[in-house]
């Protein structure tokens, strides 16, 4: 971020809608004594609102996604925008770019291959000269895949025990609910996707999200839509593996981090993200239906006759779960990889709270925090469209891990 002085650390963009205001309750309760924070958006007395609530006296910022002067003096004023305004194939670029053009480092919640590939093409290199770190997908999407194969790498590298090849997260426990925005952001790239056969190649590569394709090794198809049976993972797991919803994205920044930290995790790395379904004999046909059911979701989301009855029964942007169901849910990713040397090693990434609701608002709270308070704790990485492992790395793991998150690596 640019040494100039400014107004605040912390912007929260979006902050009344529903994800954006968890974020900024969890700001107000956690963030350390002294840090400036304000809200940010386009409804004054929306805001207004939210600040009342929350019983703070932050100030109050006006700024249309679509008004570039606005945002120009909102990224100018911070040290930190963090954005929950989606799609933000919509209504992200401008943001994105006036914090890659003032030097403001930058968060969001984006599972949007498109958008982010929109953004690195456009705001890496000015983000390089300004210093601001332009870090997408700091929520479920995509913290725990990420910092989960960080960690995973980090303990093999320790160890001296080479580089990491075919490795795999499994969801192995989730409970929570579907957010609106999710589906409103599915929505929206079905659209732009639609009549475009340069967008829908770019989302199906493997390496779309990588700063030079061209360099990345050919590893081949890897498993992003594929059942796997758990024990071709790891002996200790049983049944069919289903695959992971977010797979298509999160594996995409999985594999930029590595490109960007040079190919650290490895050159023969082979990365996929699957989800257990039990151990029962029927999980092959529980799995098989899960890889059906989804694509028949994504069909049925760009025909119109289909997509007239799924707007009517699918949540709504901006609606979310009661704050029971908050509380309640939780997840546990595992991570199994094969190293060069033949050693096997394992990961875990562990959170109580709803994935995309109460811990998505820790998660993205956190990484704020860490771009505008840790400096010098964070990766010599300098300015660019980064990832949460190479903007910020071991800084977020020590804030997530203090929250009360389990992050751990070990020799299987």
């Amino acid at each position: 971020m640019s040494d100039r002085v400014r107004d605040h650390d912390i912007v929260v963009y979006g902050a009344s809608g529903f994800v954006g205001a968890l974020t900024a309750r969890y700001l107000a309760e956690h963030a350390p004594a002294g840090t400036r924070l304000a809200l940010a958006g386009r409804s004054a007395p929306r805001l207004a609102a939210v600040r009342d609530k929350l019983g703070v006296d932050w100030p109050v910022l006006v700024a249309d996604a679509d008004d570039d002067a606005a945002l120009a003096r909102l990224a100018a004023s911070t040290r930190v925008v963090l954005s929950t305004v989606g799609p933000y194939l919509k209504y992200g670029a401008a943001l994105t770019a006036a914090c890659a053009e003032s030097g403001t480092d930058y968060v969001d919640l984006t599972g949007e291959v498109v958008f982010a590939r929109q953004s690195i093409d456009a705001n890496h290199e000015r983000a390089r000269e300004t210093g601001a770190r332009i870090v997408h997908s700091c929520g479920f999407d995509s913290i725990p895949s990420d910092i989960g194969v960080h960690v995973l790498a980090q303990q093999v590298a320790a160890d001296g025990e080479g580089e990491l090849t075919d490795t795999a997260m499994v969801v192995t426990s989730m409970s929570g609910g579907v957010s609106g925005g999710t589906i409103d952001t599915l929505r929206h790239q079905l659209d732009v996707m639609r009549n475009d056969r340069g967008l829908r190649r770019l989302a199906a590569s493997p390496y779309s999200l990588s700063p030079d394709r061209n360099q990345e090794p050919d590893l081949g198809r890897q498993g992003d839509v594929a059942t796997v049976k758990g024990a071709d993972v790891h002996p200790t797991l049983r049944g069919t593996l289903a695959p992971f919803f977010m797979a298509s994205y999160n594996t995409r920044v999985v594999r930029r981090s590595n490109a960007l930290h040079n190919h650290r995790y490895g050159r023969r790395f082979r990365y996929r993200e699957l989800m257990s379904v039990g151990t029962s004999p029927i999980s092959p046909l529980i799995a098989n239906g899960l890889k059906l059911g989804f694509g028949a979701l994504v069909a049925g989301m760009m025909l119109p006759p289909t997509r007239f009855v799924l707007d009517r029964v699918l949540p709504a942007p901006g609606s979310g779960p009661s704050e029971k169901a908050q509380r309640d849910g939780h997840f546990t990713v595992d991570f199994f990889t094969t190293t060069t040397t033949g050693a096997r090693y394992g990961a875990r990434f562990r959170a109580q709270g709803d994935p995309g609701y109460a811990a998505t608002a820790v998660m993205l709270g956190e990484s704020a925090l860490a771009l505008a308070l840790d400096g010098d704790a964070l990766p010599a990485s300098g300015g660019g469209v980064l990832t949460p492992a190479t903007a910020i790395g071991d800084a977020l793991v020590t804030r997530l891990r203090a929250t009360g998150m389990e992050i751990t690596a070990r020799r299987l």
